[in-house]
């Protein structure tokens, strides 16, 4: 019998039918005010795992609008795998980002763990982020589907095959919310050198069975801040659309993920050298703004 994987003219049906390439052959463009994922431009996301405070988030924000970020990521409700860890401001962290956003002009991306949330979530930010842990939160996946028009980012699990990414993606779809882009962020495996497995395998794979904007996240892809601009610069030759970078002004400080955050000035350097391999794909980064990035703190290594 032949498989729906080999994505072919014989192929089989695939499971999922509205994500799929052929019921949009020329790609969905996810437009979030103005900044546009899926198109010619390879948009970059960044901004602090945990909004901590309003300092650290404007001063952040800044630096990575000034090096050519177009959307602002934070998280204000954060799932943590320990209880006792900081699991982030929640509404107080809703409302900094809604603030930070319009001081700097950026879109806002922040994930929503709850189908409670929703609501709040959507008057605060420009994008839904539905996390690796809640990808299989059927009623969430419904909820952002039907409640919202927001554009949504859908995070793999960091369990899940490509063929329950996409299925995820139907649940939205299906509930009348094409706007989805989706993230590849790795996957656990039994290596353990590195956080996950960023499995870049599976942008082409995604490109070639869904019409959706895929975009990577390195920084949990691999834990290692050292390794994300490398992984970064694959991503783009490999098609993806966009990236979800982990940065901020105090790595060594930081109340969550500061191990795989990049500094600003490192982050500012990483941007120049992909608008290199973006050229070299045939794609664009935005170029970076007038006034230079400015950012004190510690960093690592």
């Amino acid at each position: 019998m032949t498989d729906w994987r080999n994505s072919g003219a014989y192929a089989a049906p695939a499971p999922f039918r509205l994500v799929a390439r052929e019921a949009k052959p020329e790609g969905s463009v996810v437009d979030i005010r103005g900044v546009q994922v899926g198109g010619p431009e390879i948009v970059v996301m960044a901004g602090p795992c945990s909004v901590e405070g309003r300092d650290q988030l404007l001063t952040t924000a800044t630096s990575v609008r000034a090096s050519g970020a177009r959307i602002l990521r934070g998280g204000a409700f954060k799932p943590r795998t320990s209880p006792y860890s900081f699991r982030g401001m929640r509404e107080e962290g809703l409302e900094l980002l809604a603030w930070a956003g319009r001081e700097t002009g950026m879109p806002v991306v922040t994930e929503v763990m709850d189908t409670r949330q929703v609501g709040t979530v959507s008057e605060h930010a420009d994008i839904l982020q539905i996390g690796s842990r809640s990808m299989h939160n059927y009623p969430l996946l419904e909820e952002v589907g039907n409640l919202t028009t927001k554009p949504v980012l859908l995070k793999r699990g960091m369990g899940a095959t490509v063929e329950e990414l996409l299925l995820a993606a139907e649940y939205i779809l299906n509930k009348g919310n094409g706007r989805v882009i989706l993230c590849e962020r790795g996957i656990r495996t039994f290596e353990n050198a590195t956080r996950n497995t960023l499995d870049l395998n599976a942008i082409p794979i995604l490109k070639r069975l869904s019409h959706l904007p895929v975009i990577v996240d390195p920084s949990h892809g691999t834990g290692h801040w050292w390794m994300v601009p490398a992984m970064c610069r694959a991503a783009l030759a490999v098609g993806a659309d966009g990236l979800l970078v982990e940065v901020h002004c105090n790595p060594q400080e930081a109340l969550s993920d500061g191990p795989q955050s990049l500094h600003p000035d490192r982050f500012d350097q990483m941007m120049k050298e992909l608008r290199a391999v973006a050229q070299s794909v045939g794609r664009t980064v935005a170029p970076a703004q007038s006034a230079e990035p400015t950012c004190s703190g510690g960093v690592w290594g």
